[in-house]
């Protein structure tokens, strides 16, 4: 069985939409103070590793989890196709230089992993280089682990017909036009293909374990990813420093 069949895109049923938007309003309050401690600590960082089809919600998502921290603590970078200086060295390259540095979190809005989903359902790498990038990747996760960046992954599980229902929106809503890109459509055509390539990296890059997301609603993706992150950094506990001054002593 697939591992995305056991993992529902609406999440719990009997989740109760008041109750969860309250208790995620607590979260992202408690995100912000614990950015904050890590931000001051400068020794640790985070980085958060978001992937799943288009409209996903990867960008909404990111907004609102932050949206009570300093623009100053969080960086977001979004991984596309390659430039061609980017072609010249190896696929990790590029996503080594974007890791965050001591007392940040980073935000990977699409990643490293996309340098195997793509090439994998539309076959311009040979499957040999494909094969090897599973453990490449592993390596970089535990080798960024062992520096002090703790990594969480996040794939946002977004059931085929409400992503039908979102791509529309973007045709049919003039305010989301801006979002329209005739290649999402494309890459829908290619969704069994996608799904059997995220089952194996599920199985294959889980050094680090990724965590299942359901997407079709709004508040229990952003609950649940807040969960998720308040708990890693609690987990990490930051500790402001202590003043280090010799004029008032």
């Amino acid at each position: 069985m697939a591992i995305l069949d056991n993992h529902s895109p609406k999440g719990p049923e009997n989740w109760n939409k008041n109750e969860i938007k309250k208790a995620t309003k607590d979260l992202l309050e408690e995100i912000y103070e614990y950015n904050k401690r890590l931000y001051a600590e400068g020794k640790q960082s985070l980085l958060l590793v978001l992937q799943g089809m288009d409209a996903s919600g990867k960008d909404g998502l990111t907004r609102t989890l932050f949206q009570m921290t300093s623009p100053a603590w969080v960086n977001v970078h979004s991984f596309k196709k390659p430039s061609d200086e980017e072609f010249s060295h190896d696929f990790l390259w590029r996503i080594h230089k974007r890791a965050p540095k001591k007392g940040m979190i980073t935000v990977f809005n699409r990643s490293h992993y996309e340098d195997i989903l793509v090439p994998s359902v539309y076959g311009y790498i040979d499957e040999e280089t494909i094969e090897k990038r599973y453990d490449q990747i592993n390596a970089f996760e535990n080798h960024l682990e062992a520096n002090g960046t703790k990594i969480v992954k996040c794939y946002l599980n977004l059931s085929h017909e409400k992503q039908g229902e979102k791509l529309q929106e973007r045709i049919d809503v003039p305010e989301k036009n801006w979002k329209h890109s005739d290649g999402d459509w494309e890459t829908r055509e290619n969704w069994d293909e996608f799904m059997k390539v995220y089952e194996t990296l599920f199985e294959r890059c889980n050094d680090i374990p990724w965590n299942i997301i359901p997407c079709d609603r709004n508040w229990t993706k952003l609950y649940s990813v807040a969960k998720i992150l308040l708990k890693t950094l609690k987990e990490m506990d930051p500790q402001y420093p202590a003043l280090n001054t010799e004029r008032f002593k």
